[in-house]
């Protein structure tokens, strides 16, 4: 069992000029004392926007002052958001590559995606696309640090030539790789990619057990393949923390700031409405708390075992590890016996206050960590080799580094392929701030953009772009490109266009596509559906479920793309049961005249 303090720096209102100094002077403190009491691990979130819940959108900055000032304890990125609009991703690299080497190998690489709409409408991410977003960078990041140099990338939302990406990092092949999880179903991607669960739900150490064994279930099966080049199979959880002698004082000290860290964040997350610059969430809170799960007057000392979620009475409240050091041993003894590798404390949350934070980090210094400290090394040695074999096997099933062009040259004036320019072509000219335009003068969306760039690029590589598109690709990359929604309508609209009504014979009616994506695609599993409504008039494509269509064709998003280039005879799929077609198989049959024998079937 290792140990971490976790920072949002948060700071309710009201605010004085200078409360964002005294609250970073405050925490850069915590930390040099969590670091000689024998913590293991800080760790800090990349926010924007969430006035009041987190003030961290730097935490690089804040990381790198924490590794001048410490000696052993690790520096933890809880988490970067790594879709391209966020940060770039050789721009991360960078800096986590920078500050492993200033900190002498001490990096946690934290990574996720947000979903708090303040973040995402505020940078363009899309909501539906930000996992995918969130698994190329991924990909092109942990490339980007064994990769010397780094071969390029050419994604769907990363378009970069070949570079030298520096500096490396000290530890190799790269520093320990995380994601955020609230939910269950996280973990399982987390296992999946063979990357550690930082997860943020509150979960009591009996209900933590079964994700855990879950968990390392999938690491140890054929489902695991690595997001990176080294795999980390740790599960850690994050808990509210106050501790004193006294267990009614403990709970004066910390149990406001804890149920206001939950409140702060379903706030943004779940149930809140925010005008910024406006909205208090401090006095919502004291107002509506108990409303919300956060009842103060449920939460009382009695000398128990602690519970991270309170029931009574009808209802509910979060605890955490707020008691005396005896009590939050024995939580942490809980978690130890479910497997879980790592508990990590928030204490600087809402207005608890500086000289409690260090007593209590001070406290469990001294009477805490002794209890875990004999015998830890052999137990992580014995975990390491019990694992071992299982993470060999996943990473021999990941995509290897790769072998830049050597004859890739870039000249003072130009290259052969440099990163795609996010410029359009067409009706709309770009505004001041080098958004394109539609015809009427409206920016257009992020998902209009990005059409707008497939489009674009498909019409630059001639009548033969799909064909050359999928020529190569591993299923992975078909599903993040091709199954995007993007990807599918281009591929839709051309069959509309491709349709020959006079070879149709007056035929009327709508053939429906049911493509998935496999369970360690983009979508998770996912279906995805359109409809090509056929009459004398033309085609017309559309995402759906048509009420009773003719033929129903059922395949995956990577055979479908293969189909439709060329690469994979209909017949032949048909056969050898990659693709499933049901209802009038004689209209099936005829599909391929009426489409001049371009499409699917």
């Amino acid at each position: 069992m290792r140990f971490g303090i976790f920072y949002e720096h948060q700071l309710p209102r009201p605010w004085a000029e200078d409360s964002e100094e005294r609250l970073i002077r405050d925490a850069l403190e915590q930390v040099e004392l969590a670091d000689r009491v024998g913590m293991d691990n800080v760790w800090e979130v990349e926010h924007h926007f969430l006035e009041e819940y987190s003030h961290s959108s730097a935490p690089e900055v804040f990381l790198a002052a924490a590794s001048q000032r410490t000696k052993r304890i690790r520096l933890g990125h809880g988490i970067v958001q790594i879709p391209s609009p966020f940060n770039h991703p050789a721009r991360v690299a960078e800096r986590i590559a920078m500050l492993d080497l200033v900190s002498g190998g001490r990096v946690e690489f934290g990574t996720g995606e947000s979903s708090s709409q303040a973040e995402l409408g505020g940078f363009g991410v899309e909501r539906e696309t930000k996992r995918a977003q969130w698994e190329e960078s991924l990909d092109a990041i942990t490339r980007m640090f064994v990769e010397d140099p780094f071969a390029g990338y050419d994604g769907q939302w990363l378009s970069m030539p070949p570079r030298g990406v520096l500096p490396k990092p000290k530890q190799k092949p790269h520093p320990p790789l995380w994601v955020a999880c609230s939910r269950r179903e996280t973990i399982l991607l987390a296992a999946q990619k063979g990357i550690g669960a930082l997860t943020f739900a509150f979960i009591e150490p009996e209900q933590a057990k079964e994700w855990v064994d879950e968990y390392h279930a999938i690491v140890a099966s054929e489902k695991c393949v690595p997001g990176g080049f080294a795999v980390n199979p740790q599960v850690a959880v994050v808990l509210p923390m106050m501790l004193h002698p006294d267990e009614a004082t403990a709970i004066e000290r910390g149990i406001d700031g804890a149920h206001f860290f939950g409140f702060s964040l379903a706030h943004y997350y779940v149930f809140g409405q925010h005008t910024p610059g406006v909205t208090n969430v401090w006095d919502e809170f004291q107002a509506k708390r108990a409303d919300y799960g956060f009842a103060r007057e449920i939460i009382n000392a009695d000398d128990g075992p602690l519970g991270v979620k309170i029931l009574q009475q009808g209802l509910g409240s979060l605890r955490g590890a707020i008691g005396t050091p005896a009590q939050v041993t024995d939580l942490i003894e809980r978690y130890e016996r479910a497997g879980v590798d790592q508990v990590i404390f928030v204490m600087q949350s809402g207005r608890n206050r500086h000289e409690d934070i260090c007593e209590s980090i001070d406290l469990f210094g001294r009477e805490v960590v002794p209890r875990f400290a004999e015998g830890r090394e052999e137990r992580e040695a014995d975990k390491r080799e019990r694992l071992a074999e299982s993470c060999e096997r996943a990473l021999a099933r990941r995509e290897p580094a790769r072998i830049a062009d050597p004859t890739y040259l870039i000249e003072p004036t130009g290259e052969p392929k440099p990163a795609s320019a996010m410029r359009i072509a067409g009706k709309g000219a770009e505004t001041g701030d080098g958004r394109p335009e539609t015809a009427d003068g409206r920016p257009q969306t992020a998902g209009a953009r990005r059409r707008a760039v497939i489009r674009q690029r498909l019409k630059e590589l001639g009548e033969s772009a799909f064909t050359r598109l999928v020529r190569g690709r591993t299923d992975a990359q078909l599903e993040r490109t091709v199954g995007s929604s993007a990807g599918l309508r281009i591929v839709f609209k051309a069959m509309e266009r491709s349709y020959i009504p006079e070879r149709a014979n007056g035929f009327t009616g709508d053939i429906q596509y049911e493509l998935t994506t496999s369970a360690n695609g983009r979508a998770n599993g996912a279906s995805r559906n359109w409809v090509v409504h056929l009459s004398p008039e033309g085609a017309r494509a559309e995402p759906g479920v048509a009420e009773n269509p003719k033929v129903t064709f059922r395949a995956s998003v990577p055979t479908f793309a293969r189909i439709a280039a060329g690469e994979i005879h209909p017949a032949k799929a048909i056969l050898e049961g990659e693709m499933g077609v049901y209802g009038d198989y004689q209209i099936a049959m005829r599909l391929p005249e009426m489409f001049g024998q371009q499409v699917l079937v």
